[in-house]
């Protein structure tokens, strides 16, 4: 008697570990796919930052981004503000490496002090310029610095129609990702059709604090698709602590961009 209980016992667990591991091998093309699909090789675009706080107030900023790959393992991108006056000429630095040995690299000139600061990996947790994006979030992520499970299949309700996902629950797999990233759990949700990250939240190492991103328009451009409007929101439970609203337009897809662009020099100098 005590054998024939054990047995199913034993077989529901094994099957419950294989459709873990399933679900950890599925999510983890899953997530290839996402990095491996075409964003051109180049690009330039004009981007506006609303900026609103817990009573609603708004503040707008306005950038113009360049971005390169380099080679296969480099992209470069430079952001330089253009208004409001407060801001102007601020300009940001990325060297993003997909190297998994190699931190990417992050600078800001700041016009006010006639500087230029490198960002340590220490800071890159924290709110870029002022937004609900964080200096981490304007890199891409490694894949072997987490694991990744499949929760479930999902439709994201838009006025267009219903879009199907996946929905991926990502663990960074050190205490040194959190620390330089801020998040402790992340769950994405990729759209099957073209897998593109339409929607996140992302679990701060900071009790009962979340991020909610959420990309509500995402237009085709060049034969690339390219998310022209996008939400970051921060959340203290229920409580909408702050959000910030960027929107993309003027893309230009796969054109010519020279490298002098991606340097210190060329931020301090400004446009």
């Amino acid at each position: 008697m005590t054998a024939y209980i054990h047995k199913p016992i034993a077989l529901l667990a094994l099957l419950f570990l294989t459709l873990n591991v399933l679900a950890q091998t599925d999510a983890r093309k899953i997530m290839e796919l996402v990095e491996d699909r075409d964003d051109g090789y180049s690009s330039t675009s004009i981007l506006t930052m609303v900026l609103i706080d817990k009573k609603g107030k708004k503040r707008t900023r306005t950038m113009k981004t360049f971005s390169k790959d380099i080679d296969e393992n480099t992209t470069h991108s430079t952001t330089f503000f253009l208004t409001p006056s407060d801001v102007k000429n601020t300009a940001f630095l990325t060297y993003d490496y997909s190297d998994d040995d190699k931190d990417d690299d992050q600078w800001m000139y700041l016009p006010a002090l006639n500087k230029t600061k490198r960002i340590p990996a220490s800071d890159k947790s924290s709110a870029f310029m002022g937004s609900d994006f964080s200096y981490a979030d304007m890199t891409s992520k490694e894949l072997e610095d987490y694991d990744y499970k499949v929760l479930k299949e999902a439709l994201i309700k838009r006025k267009s129609g219903n879009i199907p996902v996946w929905v991926i629950e990502s663990l960074p797999r050190e205490r040194k990702t959190i620390d330089e990233t801020g998040y402790i759990k992340s769950i994405l949700y990729v759209r099957k059709d073209n897998f593109v990250l339409v929607r996140a939240k992302f679990y701060l190492d900071v009790a009962d604090r979340v991020k909610y991103m959420d990309v509500r328009r995402l237009e085709k451009i060049g034969g690339v698709w390219v998310p022209t409007q996008t939400t970051m929101t921060t959340k203290q439970g229920k409580k909408t602590i702050h959000k910030t609203l960027i929107s993309q337009t003027n893309t230009k897809i796969n054109v010519d961009v020279s490298s002098d662009i991606f340097t210190i020099r060329a931020i301090e100098k400004g446009q």
